[in-house]
């Protein structure tokens, strides 16, 4: 029982930052049907930027105050940047191809995260580094479970973001314009919405949320790199396709269960496929429900 709730309380925080980036995926998929690549780069960006800006204000901070005050403003900063990464990524890679083959954008994909992955190397440097204490780690004990005050800060600021997205999308008139492009984008076109506007601010939000992921996988797992967007953006890709790519709730749900089963595999015999095993999730998926747990099947007249 003490290792089940160990690796469940494991599982949920890392299941909150894959959550946070399959918001991303999701997103852009509702408005476009784009599949964005590039998106576990942005949060390799946010990592970055936490580092350098955590660093920096690690020299001038003085006290706890100080400490939490610091680590609000890197957050801050991280999701600024990787905000204006993201409206840059689709403005110029994206916008152009809106009306060319769907394979045309998807290809344009790859493209910008190679773009981002080895420039990465070249602005920070291929060899991996180690990300700031932006707040003292505490040891937790819960009866016999040990956790750190880490694992409770993912958690709390996944919850705080992932209820602003949710009042944003259905509490805002920004949100449902939203939720008509994503319905139907000619029809919101002609109904007077700005559809350019709506999705760029998508991609921003996107982008924001990989950068609120990127920074609180610094806090967990220290050692960050410019490659290391692949391998959470795709289990963050495969969280999107289980809940219902498309679906903001099921993003969630999805990212959730995919860091639960990754920490209980990681905690059997079994560890070393720990990696592998979101990919047979979801070859499982789109063999037995494409649509994923909470999408809808659509079938397309040919």
């Amino acid at each position: 029982m003490e290792d089940f709730l160990q690796n469940l309380l494991n599982g949920i925080a890392a299941g909150s930052i894959y959550a946070l980036i399959a918001l991303g995926y999701t997103m852009v998929y509702g408005v476009l049907k784009l599949i964005n690549f590039a998106h576990g780069d942005i949060f390799m960006i946010g990592s970055f930027v936490g580092f350098y800006a955590g660093r920096y204000m690690a020299r001038h901070a003085t006290g706890e105050a100080a400490s939490l005050g610091s680590a609000a403003l890197v957050l801050l900063l991280a999701m600024l940047v990787c905000g204006i990464v993201g409206y840059l990524n689709e403005r110029i890679a994206y916008r152009p191809l809106r009306n060319a083959p769907r394979i045309a954008s998807l290809i344009t994909a790859i493209g910008v995260s190679f773009l981002l992955e080895y420039g990465g190397q070249m602005v920070f440097g291929p060899d991996p580094k180690f990300f700031p204490t932006l707040v003292e780690k505490k040891i937790i004990h819960l009866g016999t479970i040990t956790t750190t005050n880490y694992q409770f800060i993912v958690l709390a600021v996944a919850i705080v973001f992932m209820g602003l997205l949710q009042y944003i999308i259905y509490g805002t008139k920004f949100g449902r314009a939203l939720r008509a492009v994503s319905f139907n984008f000619e029809t919101a076109s002609l109904m007077g919405i700005p559809t350019d506007r709506i999705i760029s601010m998508t991609f921003v939000l996107g982008s924001m949320l990989a950068a609120v992921a990127g920074i609180l996988y610094g806090l967990s797992y220290p050692k960050i790199d410019p490659l290391m967007g692949i391998m959470p953006g795709l289990k963050a890709f495969v969280a999107a396709v289980l809940g219902g790519i498309g679906n903001v709730p099921g993003a969630v749900v999805g990212g959730l269960l995919i860091g639960i089963i990754e920490s209980f595999v990681g905690g059997s015999q079994f560890s070393s496929y720990r990696d592998g095993i979101a990919f047979v999730i979801l070859i499982v998926i789109l063999l037995f429900r494409p649509s994923g747990l909470f999408g809808r099947y659509e079938p397309e007249k040919v």
